[in-house]
């Protein structure tokens, strides 16, 4: 089973705070992380991590931000071969500012002028694409090359090409803001009601801190663990690193919704997007807990 992630791949820089900075105040941190992040950069890693043969296509700077997202990558045996590197771009770096006292996150992302890999020959034949729109000419090439493959695609900004791009998905799994965007409704009923009818596909919504809605002889929610947050950065990343894996494993709709909750719920007690991915193993034993006890 093969997994292709094509996307941004950035540089995060997690800085956490006893409270939200004052403007034109001084602030002294006693902490700060690094890592890799970016929606399918961070699935990827997670789907690596978990053992499936999973390649990132994507692009990074010449510079040390980039070789620390390779080497990361290269830690949990994703194929590189597809991760270019270039001397003309600099490796995006998002600055993160957590909020300690109520796990609030503000980002920061410093990105040089656009470059795309929209000639990248990709040879594999995956099983399953999954895409965050940021590469959207060699997104919409693999996607016409595979037309056998599964598709997923991380809709979490409602532009133009992520839109277009859903066209040809298999799963369209969309942030609560994207649906709303797209629909011009808050109501889950009539956003279905609109993406059903817009896109072949079958509709996630990722509703954050109330758990995911999809659409099973009518819109069903299936409801997020209630922890004491800490971190969200890359929740929804994580979330759907576990949705492409429950693809992977031919799961129903149901557990693969749930366990993703899962894992993405347990991120949020950690700090840092790639590095509060809980092993595989810990997330099955938490998710069985949880079915034993009816919570899903």
């Amino acid at each position: 089973m093969k997994v292709l992630c094509i996307g941004h791949a950035t540089y995060d820089i997690v800085i956490p705070v006893s409270g939200y900075p004052k403007e034109n105040t001084k602030n002294r941190i006693n902490e700060i992380y690094y890592c890799g992040g970016g929606p399918a950069s961070n699935a990827a890693y997670l789907l690596g991590k978990w053992g499936i043969d999973t390649y990132f296509a994507g692009l990074i700077g010449d510079d040390y931000p980039g070789m620390v997202i390779e080497k990361e990558f290269e830690h949990v045996n994703i194929h590189t071969d597809y991760l270019k590197k270039s001397k003309n771009y600099k490796t995006t770096k998002s600055y993160v500012i957590v909020n300690k006292e109520n796990a609030s996150r503000t980002s920061l992302a410093c990105q040089d002028s656009p470059k795309y890999l929209d000639n990248l020959d990709i040879s594999i034949k995956p099983d399953i694409i999954l895409i965050d729109g940021q590469e959207y000419e060699l997104s919409l090439n693999v996607i016409k090359q595979n037309k056998d493959c599964k598709v997923i695609i991380d809709a979490g900004r409602c532009t133009e090409n992520v839109v277009n791009l859903c066209k040809f998905c298999d799963y369209i799994v969309c942030s609560k803001n994207f649906a709303c965007e797209y629909t011009k409704s808050e109501n889950l009923n009539e956003m279905f009601e609109i993406l059903r009818n817009d896109f072949k596909g079958e509709i996630i919504i990722t509703l954050e801190q109330d758990g995911c809605a999809y659409y099973d002889d009518g819109v069903k929610v299936i409801k997020a663990l209630k922890l004491q947050p800490i971190d969200t950065t890359a929740a929804g990343d994580i979330f759907h690193g576990a949705f492409t894996y429950g693809i992977a494993c031919n799961w129903d709709m149901y557990k693969i919704l749930s366990f993703a909750n899962t894992t993405s719920g347990l991120s949020v007690t950690k700090m840092t997007g790639r590095k509060s991915i809980f092993p595989l193993t810990i997330v099955e034993s938490v998710y069985d807990e949880l079915r034993r006890r009816n919570f899903y």
